[in-house]
């Protein structure tokens, strides 16, 4: 009944492969999920998500945040009042923010996150951020976006919540100079890293999506040069689209291979002499395939199947396989947009078997007939996996964790090297 559909992508370097288009049950976490790592990256923005107390559980959980630490975000929860239709959603709401805005007067952005039980019973939030920006401007910022997992994957979040972002950031002026968008969140760390070698190369000036605070919005028009650090913004990319940017195709920036080649595409952007981008992040390269030799010795040669979750698995799946030497099974991914993935799909290696969607029992009985070294997947398939006697890798710590740069080259490829020393060492 859900047979996968083969089709041929003839322009990548695994074109003589079939990806997989499935349509079953899956297994992954809802977009709520990206308020774990947005909360910490926008540190004047608070995430209010307007669902139920499953809601609270889940981010509560996945953050680790004791109540008293007063982390920024919580749950407005729909009770049965709200799903009798006794109590006024709307003004419910009101009343919430009203009262979180006294409570934490150093907000200045507030998300009202929608979730699957706001979704369902069809709460407007667009138009009750609209109206509470109306009523707290200019002190604080209203925008919403959905977080429901209902059609999505978790890292969707993250796209949703710069999508709405895009509308609020400033028009460039006509004729300003060229100017480099990095989005996708990452990392202070990381971050400070980028930044570094974007000004030793002289390339700028940079501003990075999401900002560190509320105001720092950057201005974007037709001079704007967008790089994604992420493989799952599209609906972000084609608002920065619609306001005249350019999405500058590339490889992610994992590993040695993907920083290079991600910095690079900046770089002739900026018309960078090649001598001088060497110059730049020759130092720097040194030091990652330093890091990546220690932890190839152990994957070299091991197999891993790749389900989907977090749409970060194309480019992984080049890392795994051009820089630690692995053998590619299956590389699931949640979603796969050809045209920031071109770059990626181009450096699979021929004959790669790439699944778009899911069907998960199916899924399963491949990977269990392939028996793969490891096997990279969601925490709701990690644990049977492993009393099977598979290795496995939980997906959702690669987005937790800071892999992004030359830096975090040797730490991404711990991550995956650190369970199958594990599995050695058990049966030993």
């Amino acid at each position: 009944m859900n047979a996968p559909i083969p089709i041929r992508i003839e322009e990548a370097g695994c074109g003589s492969g079939e990806v997989l288009r499935q349509r079953g049950q899956r297994e992954v976490f809802c977009g709520l999920t990206g308020i774990v790592w947005l909360h910490r990256r926008i540190q004047d923005a608070f995430f209010l998500v307007v669902g139920s107390r499953t809601c609270a559980h889940l981010i509560q959980s996945a953050a680790g945040v004791m109540i008293f630490a007063e982390p920024r975000f919580a749950t407005a929860i729909i009770d049965d009042r709200d799903l009798a239709g006794i109590a006024d959603a709307q003004d419910e709401l009101d009343r919430v923010v009203t009262r979180l805005l006294e409570r934490r007067p150093d907000i200045r952005m507030l998300f009202l996150v929608g979730s699957c039980p706001s979704e369902v019973i069809k709460l407007d939030l667009s138009r009750a951020a609209g109206r509470l920006s109306q009523r707290f401007s200019p002190a604080v910022r209203v925008l919403s976006y959905s977080g429901s997992g209902i059609e999505t994957t978790f890292t969707q979040g993250e796209d949703a919540c710069l999508a709405a972002l895009v509308p609020t950031m400033p028009e460039a002026a006509p004729g300003s100079p060229p100017a480099l968008l990095v989005a996708g969140a990452m990392a202070d760390i990381v971050e400070d890293q980028f930044r570094r070698v974007f000004d030793e190369l002289g390339i700028g000036p940079v501003a990075f999506l999401p900002p560190r605070r509320a105001n720092e919005l950057a201005e974007v028009g037709p001079n704007t040069r967008v790089l994604l650090a992420q493989p799952f913004l599209a609906d972000t990319a084609k608002a920065l689209e619609n306001r005249g940017a350019t999405v500058m195709p590339a490889p992610f920036p994992l590993g040695e291979e993907g920083t290079t080649a991600w910095l690079r595409t900046a770089a002739d952007a900026w018309g960078v002499p090649a001598e001088r981008f060497e110059q730049v992040v020759a130092a720097r390269r040194e030091r990652a395939r330093r890091a990546l030799a220690i932890h190839r010795e152990r994957l070299v040669g091991r197999s891993v199947f790749l389900f989907p979750d977090s749409q970060l698995e194309p480019p992984l799946a080049r890392f795994l396989s051009r820089e630690l030497g692995m053998t590619l099974v299956e590389v699931g991914t949640p979603y796969l947009h050809r045209q920031h993935l071109a770059p990626e799909l181009a450096l699979l290696p021929a004959g790669t078997l790439i699944s778009e969607g899911q069907d998960v029992d199916r899924q399963l009985d491949r990977c269990r007939a392939a028996r793969p070294d490891l096997v990279v997947c969601g925490l709701g398939l990690a644990n049977p996996l492993e009393a099977e006697g598979l290795t496995t890798k939980w997906s959702i710590e690669l987005v937790f964790t800071p892999v992004q740069g030359y830096e975090q080259a040797g730490d991404l490829a711990e991550l995956f090297a650190r369970p199958v020393r594990r599995r050695g060492l058990l049966a030993a």
